[in-house]
């Protein structure tokens, strides 16, 4: 059962240098930092009410974020909903019809289990599932 959104993912070219921004405009710290080694990212969140804004900047030029930068401009590139059971959602999900990029959830940034839904499926948006590890 999806329980809330989670975090919103935006693709950046740095960093470094879109982190003030963000911090600016929600006039709040960005809380942690983390390098995906298994994702070739390089990410940080910000916290705006219970959710979160999750940067991400590649970190080699074969990660899923440099080859969606390549294509567009840095902006919004997912969308991740906090569920209680990761692989019964999926499972569900996927009977329900839609496309698994994962069949499996993987580790992710900030302490999560996750998965993806392919955007076909969902008309055009990138869905992430996570769920909090508890190992």
């Amino acid at each position: 059962m999806v329980k809330q959104i989670e975090h919103l993912g935006i693709a950046v070219e740095s960093i470094d240098a879109t982190v003030k921004t963000f911090e600016a405009l929600l006039g709040t710290e960005c809380y942690k930092e983390e390098m995906v080694e298994s994702e070739g990212v390089r990410t940080a969140f910000l916290m705006v009410g219970t959710s979160k804004i999750e940067l991400l900047e590649a970190t080699n030029e074969n990660s899923a974020i440099a080859k969606y930068l390549q294509k567009n401009r840095g902006g919004f590139h997912h969308v991740a909903f906090e569920v209680d059971d990761i692989e019964a959602e999926l499972k569900r999900l996927e009977g329900e019809g839609f496309q698994l990029i994962h069949q499996t959830p993987k580790g992710g940034a900030d302490n999560k289990r996750i998965a993806f839904l392919h955007p076909k499926s969902t008309h055009g948006l990138l869905v992430e599932l996570c769920q909090e590890r508890t190992d």
